[in-house]
């Protein structure tokens, strides 16, 4: 046979050889190529027993991504699962590296599996907004029970070889490499060592009570999703014979592949592929294990701790020993809380804290540190003084960074003699849990600066955004935009808790006002009064935060923000005489708001923003934008982004939100010119991806 699947008859096995560089993505060649060399061998008087393999870094890794999209070819996955499943010539799966969705599905489908060490395997369709569709939902309970297969689908997580075993997903697990391993195989099958069975010849025991469950649970943890709910429905019909079962599987399938959902999914999967292809990838990142953290609070020490758990070195520096102690315990605390998520063991912590971490109070320990990130507070003067100092400390080539949130970092980078070695570092809190990494490029950022950046963000699994410098870069730009309209739709009638309970209701983590208390008000209110000299005249501006604020409402830290926390819960009954002086100094009648017009002048106001971003460069694309929105503001995944949905929803109709909203506040809402000019060619955002 030729293509990327190779028969090689040994002793009377036929060995089966997927190479499908660089995963082993089960393309139409590779599914052709299994179906016809099961009937070869079936057809053959020279083999006894059939065995799957695969060459490079692992066994089919799933579908692939080039055909995503596209009419589908047969033989399609399930036709292959199926030839493999009635094969009159037992079929031996040999798994290693990460037999994923569908090739998880063919090795189902198969006799008898037997796995290398360390192989990982999984369902992670859902992620997707779809279900698997090649028989996954209908034999993986068949060999393992329905309640491990909800859990395995509608988690899409990995499964390690052990627990994989446990469950009976594997039959063994055998050390060596794939083609002895597949070899061994065929001898254990021979002795009788290595039993095979039909997989849909097994019955499954119904299990209502998993069932329900998993139902109840899916619809309070993801109640805006719909292919979780159609994987339960296809997992309860395994109890049904295999043939009515799989018909039931494809039929919930086709409902998932039409759905709104999967368009976004899919987009939100390619998205974190994209974001990393910049004009500097090509260049070679500088080296680093070392990293000196300035400034010990919240962010310092989540991002220290992120650094910390990627296998770094770290130096932590503050200015007083009370917040040096601090910043420990806190990095402390967030390495215990890692060990209880079994993310480290106890004897990884001690390593690491005896070994990777150290403090200081003195600038000067970072002289052989080969990225210091700057985590203090917003404060430009302060920030600048620390770079002087750094500029004198740290060795030639070492990386600079500010986390700065809103700070102009060109200013910041010219008090050094090396503003080509600075770059923005824009982590999101909780640093070493929030996956979005902005990385900001400055007038005169070297190339190898930002592949060091984005080389950064990869060794801490963080999805980074290339940025271009302004007053909040990509995220809190929009951000601000959003908090003005929700502002505004708040004294002119809606309440905070009308407005989150819309958003959320929308799919988003959390709506503006909680989000505001979380992060606490004043932040946002020393941006504000950073900004109070350069406000528009004309500009509607809202003071309910600033006057929250003045009365020390800053949020959950206080026990108050736009909420009340601790004991008492609900709105904050201080809003009522603040709304009514913010109306009466506005002239404002309050009206009422539903739920359609809060999303509908929220999102409007985002792509608004958004576009304007794109307009000037700040971001590259905008399916950056989608990530930053996705990965650092709770925008709802399965929606794709801003950009996507106004795709979706259609530039004319985005167009004609705004000049219904720009009658009441023409300062506010005008269209950006690339809007227009977009309906008028035709265009979309994804045309500019």
């Amino acid at each position: 046979m030729t293509g990327p699947v190779q028969v090689d008859v040994v002793d009377r096995v036929a060995l089966v050889s997927i190479n499908n560089p660089p995963v082993n993505a089960a393309s139409h060649a590779v599914r052709q190529g299994l179906t016809d060399a099961i009937k070869a061998a079936n057809a053959s008087d020279d083999v006894d027993v059939i065995v799957l393999a695969a060459e490079g870094r692992t066994f089919i890794a799933g579908a692939d991504i080039k055909e995503f999209g596209k009419p589908p070819q047969s033989p399609w996955l399930p036709e292959v699962c199926n030839t493999i499943e009635d094969s009159e010539t037992s079929v031996i799966a040999v798994l290693h590296g990460t037999p994923l969705g569908g090739g998880l599905e063919v090795a189902l489908a198969a006799h008898a599996r037997v796995a290398l060490p360390r192989t990982k395997v999984g369902l992670p369709e859902v992620n997707l907004g779809i279900l698997p569709g090649a028989g996954g939902t209908q034999r993986t309970p068949r060999l393992i029970g329905i309640a491990p297969a909800l859990d395995m689908i509608l988690t899409g997580r990995h499964v390690p070889v052990q627990e994989a075993l446990e469950l009976g997903l594997v039959d063994r697990i055998e050390d060596g490499t794939p083609r002895d391993v597949a070899l061994r195989a065929a001898e254990l099958w021979r002795t009788g060592s290595l039993s095979v069975r039909q997989t849909k010849g097994l019955v499954v025991t119904p299990d209502d009570p998993a069932l329900t469950a998993a139902r109840e649970t899916t619809q309070r943890k993801h109640p805006h999703l719909f292919s979780p709910m159609k994987c339960i429905d296809a997992v309860a019909a395994s109890v049904l014979p295999i043939e009515q079962g799989l018909q039931t599987e494809r039929s919930l399938f086709n409902e998932c592949l039409n759905s709104p959902q999967r368009a976004g999914l899919i987009h939100a999967f390619f998205m974190e592929r994209a974001v990393s292809k910049i004009p500097e990838a090509q260049e070679k990142p500088r080296p680093f294990s070392r990293i000196g953290v300035v400034g010990g609070g919240l962010m310092g020490s989540g991002i220290a701790t992120a650094c910390l758990l990627a296998g770094l070195s770290v130096v932590l520096a503050e200015q007083s020993a009370e917040a040096l102690q601090r910043g420990k315990a806190s990095v402390v605390a967030n390495l215990e809380k890692a060990v209880a998520r079994g993310k480290l063991t106890s004897k990884q912590q001690a390593e690491i804290l005896e070994g990777a971490f150290d403090t200081t109070l003195n600038l000067g320990a970072l002289h052989n540190a080969d990225i210091v990130i700057e985590a203090i507070f917003e404060d430009l003067e302060v920030k600048k003084d620390v770079f002087r100092a750094l500029d004198r400390t740290c060795k030639p080539g070492a990386v600079l960074s500010t986390n700065t949130s809103y700070l102009d970092i060109n200013e910041i980078a010219s008090v050094t003699s090396r503003p080509s070695d600075v770059i923005g570092l824009h982590f999101f809190s909780p640093a070493h849990i929030m996956r979005l990494l902005e990385v900001v490029v400055t007038d005169h950022s070297a190339a190898d600066t930002v592949a060091t950046g984005f080389a950064l963000a990869k060794t801490l699994r963080k999805v980074a955004v290339r940025a271009g410098v302004c007053d909040g870069f990509i995220g809190n730009r929009i951000l601000a935009a959003t908090r003005k309209v929700a502002d505004d739709m708040l004294i002119d009638g809606a309440s905070p808790t009308q407005i989150d309970d819309a958003l959320e209701a929308f799919g988003f983590a959390m709506g503006p006002y909680r989000v505001l208390d979380m992060a606490g008000l004043d932040i946002s209110w020393a941006n504000r009064k950073r900004q109070a000299a350069t406000r528009p005249a004309n500009e509607r501006y809202v003071a309910v935060g600033d006057l929250l604020c003045e009365i020390g409402a800053f949020g959950r830290k206080s026990g108050q923000g736009y909420y009340l926390y601790g004991d008492k819960k609900g709105l904050n009954p201080s809003l009522t005489d603040i709304l009514s002086a913010e109306r009466a100094a506005h002239n404002v009648k309050p009206r009422s708001f539903d739920a359609d017009e809060i999303v509908s002048r929220y999102l409007a106001a985002m792509v608004c923003e958004a576009t304007r971003v794109l307009e000037d460069g700040i971001a590259l694309r905008p399916i950056d934008i989608d990530a930053v929105l996705l990965f650092g503001y709770g925008f709802p995944r399965f929606r794709g982004g801003p950009m996507h949905y106004a795709d979706i929803i259609g530039i004319n109709e985005v167009l004609r939100r705004i000049d219904i909203y720009v009658q009441g506040d023409p300062v506010f809402w005008k269209a950006p010119d690339m809007l227009r000019q977009m309906a008028q060619d035709g265009t979309t955002f994804a045309d500019q991806n």
